[in-house]
């Protein structure tokens, strides 16, 4: 079973859920939204096997105290790692979905030093192709809604698992990828309504996000791009949008017939694919 540990930051204590030794390369699980940590529990025993294994909870969100401070993801990845080098971490390797693949993705283009890799898992990338292309795309409507201020709260707050619903079955290959049990989870995450706004504010920092990913700056370090095929949207224009943002070492990978949640959906995949990038940057099972 994992063990909880919670680390402090400028904004408050971060919780997370843990496996593996401390002198194992760390591999940092970040969720999206609206997702905590328990998205990842099937895979966290088993990725302890090879890593030190972080899954938090995002700053403000689930039994992550305080304010979120800053949403600008490039903020967040500096939280997340000032969190995890508190409690141990080292020869880091940072893998997020959704929000979580955005804060991902901060860390590879602005935390290098600080990183030997990333997994960013089914999401897009603001201000990097095909963004523009994803917003104009009626079925991803609530990019636009969320960035309203305050009327996503007034309309959700109290309904959150109806609408969370809604979710959980639009971005998942299946609509039982998630039993009621771990949908509660989330869904309790969210409760709050310090969380509830903060999971809204992550929409509503994307522009400045987009805009800061517009300018040129390499992204360094190696990134491994993963794709849940199940949205039939093609991986090809994600991996040119990565290629013309100056990301220098990318690989990708497909997993069929899977949505968005691959913890659950793909364990085995997920697993398979996170430890075979780890070894090919010579990190799993290696001492930090």
């Amino acid at each position: 079973m994992p063990n909880p540990v919670t680390a402090e930051t400028s904004s408050g204590e971060l919780f997370a859920l843990t496996a593996g030794s401390r002198d194992r390369p760390a591999l940092i699980l970040l969720h999206g939204w609206p997702l905590s940590s328990a998205i990842f529990e099937p895979v966290i025993d088993r990725l302890g096997e090879s890593f030190y294994v972080l899954a938090f909870d995002l700053p403000g969100i689930g039994k992550s105290t305080g304010h979120a401070g800053s949403v600008l993801k490039t903020d967040i990845a500096a939280t997340i790692l000032d969190a995890a080098e508190t409690i141990g971490a080292k020869s880091i390797l940072f893998a997020g979905l959704d929000v979580g693949g955005m804060i991902a993705f901060a860390a590879a283009r602005d935390h290098r030093p600080r990183i030997r890799g990333a997994v960013i898992m089914n999401t897009v990338i603001p201000g990097i192709d095909p963004w523009d292309e994803l917003l104009a795309d009626p079925r991803v409507w609530h990019f636009a809604f969320h960035l309203i201020p305050d009327l996503p709260e007034a309309l959700v707050a109290g309904r959150e698992r109806p609408y969370f619903d809604f979710f959980f079955n639009f971005l998942s290959g299946h609509n039982d990828a998630l039993n009621d049990e771990v949908r509660e989870a989330l869904t309790n995450a969210y409760r709050t309504p310090n969380a509830l706004k903060t999971g809204f504010d992550w929409y509503r920092a994307m522009p400045k996000d987009a805009e800061h990913n517009r300018q040129h700056q390499p992204a360094n370090a190696p990134i491994l791009y993963v794709r849940g095929n199940a949205d039939q949207r093609p991986i090809d224009p994600y991996l040119d949008g990565f290629s013309k943002a100056g990301v220098c070492n990318l690989k990708h990978a497909i997993v069929n017939g899977a949505g968005e949640f691959l913890a659950h959906e793909a364990p085995d995949r997920l697993a398979e694919l996170l430890i075979g990038f780890a070894d090919q940057l010579e990190l799993a099972g290696e001492p930090a």
